[in-house]
């Protein structure tokens, strides 16, 4: 996600979600993921105003626990009480594991960062797999 501005963009894109969470009242959570950690940067709450300095932290590279971080996911996601479960994936899609789509996200979307001069569409096989909604980032947000 460092590269080709990839990492700026998840950024904005997560600030502009945030932000829609917030004005509708929403329960949110954030899970990062990268190397082999996954992360749980805000654990489940309702959602509140978001600033860019909160955002500035997050890092990206050294792989991705794709498997893993879709499985924190799906715990949260069980213990949710929202009447729509969302699972929103930012990615570059350069993880070659296939995990299942969590049973609990009602709805699923996969937001494709992918900027290699020869694209794998690993994101967009995802999103087919899991019968999720499919967006390219340049038209995200």
């Amino acid at each position: 996600m460092r590269n080709e501005g990839n990492l700026a963009r998840a950024k904005g894109l997560l600030l502009a979600l945030m932000q829609e969470a917030y004005q509708r009242r929403d329960h949110v959570a954030l899970l990062c993921f990268a190397g082999n950690v996954v992360e749980l940067r805000l654990p489940p709450r309702r959602a509140s105003a978001w600033n860019d300095g909160w955002v500035a932290p997050i890092g990206a590279g050294g792989g991705t626990p794709l498997a893993l971080g879709v499985e924190r996911a799906e715990q949260l996601l069980v213990r949710s009480e929202a009447r729509q479960r969302w699972l929103w994936l930012l990615t570059d899609g350069r993880s070659s594991e296939n995990p299942a789509r969590p049973e609990a996200a009602d709805v699923a979307c996969v937001v494709d960062f992918e900027a290699a001069r020869i694209p794998l569409h690993r994101a967009r096989q995802l999103a087919e797999r899991w019968q999720a909604r499919y967006v390219v980032a340049e038209r995200a947000g």
